[in-house]
């Protein structure tokens, strides 16, 4: 596999901590031209500082809103590959939301608006603003980080979880969408609890048993390649992808649908099926 991005503009965001920062310096090391995003503009300068030599742009950006993220594809120009990383996490209501699960009568109105716009609303912008240049030039990848199914769905996780889900729905309706204009979305998630900002140093977890964020890079460095070209609507657990194995070990390991198609298999329509 060429994991050569030379010549590739790389737009990610979240791109100050944790996996972003894993992310950065993966496109990077091959090649790509850079544009790291992120709220976090102390985070930023640190990351300038670090790839001071390297074909790295960083910018602030709040996801959240609409208009800076057209703003943002418009300064940087055509962007080949987009990676929808950032998101709020369950720290922002409080540290020990793992230890004490978070019940709803914590959960504000303005926090569960903020949760949805940025960790849904935020992927969905970004794509809205960098799909019509990759439709254009008929090739374009898009990533998008999810969750664990477990996440989504356990009780007291909210609203984390559920925009997550949101986010992985979204992405299999994108990938039949954009399928015909040589535009892949897929999603990359950990596999579980992994060792970020996201799970606070209160957490009662032994750090050394999480997962790494490096993990993240392997699998999307090839989703970005040109052999992954046909490869589109799938998600891959990090954890379970080796860097020593082979890709077909790797994809046997890793691999499976978005989201549930299983479950929109038969639906109950008019005439039989819908068209897509």
């Amino acid at each position: 596999m060429s994991k050569s991005f030379s010549g590739k503009s790389v737009l990610i965001t979240g791109a100050g901590g944790g996996i972003g920062r894993h992310l950065v310096d993966g496109f990077l090391e091959n090649g790509a031209r850079v544009i790291g995003a992120d709220l976090a503009t102390e985070s930023l300068n640190a990351l300038s500082k670090e790839y001071a030599t390297k074909a790295l742009e960083t910018i602030g950006l709040d996801i959240s809103d609409s208009h800076a993220c057209d703003a943002v594809a418009k300064e940087f120009g055509h962007i080949d590959i987009l990676i929808n990383n950032a998101a709020a996490s369950m720290g922002l209501i409080r540290d020990d939301h793992l230890n004490r699960l978070v019940s709803l009568d914590e959960i504000t109105p303005d926090i569960w608006d903020h949760f949805v716009t940025t960790n849904l609303s935020g992927a969905w912008y970004m794509t809205r603003a960098v799909v019509p240049s990759m439709r254009q030039k008929g090739w374009g990848r898009i990533i998008n980080v999810t969750t664990s199914f477990f996440t989504m769905l356990r009780p007291m996780f909210h609203p984390y979880g559920p925009t997550k889900a949101a986010l992985e729905a979204m992405s299999a309706g994108q990938a039949g969408e954009f399928a015909a204009y040589g535009i892949t979305v897929n999603v990359v998630v950990p596999g579980g609890p992994t060792d970020t900002p996201m799970v606070p140093e209160v957490t009662d977890m032994d750090r050394k048993t999480l997962i790494p964020p490096g993990a993240m890079v392997p699998p999307m460095l090839w989703l970005c390649s040109k052999e992954a070209d046909q490869v589109t609507g799938m998600r891959y657990v990090a954890a379970n992808w080796n860097p020593n194995s082979t890709i077909t070990e790797n994809r046997a390991a890793s691999e499976a649908p978005i989201a549930w198609p299983n479950l929109a298999i038969s639906p109950v329509w008019p005439g039989g099926r819908p068209k897509i």
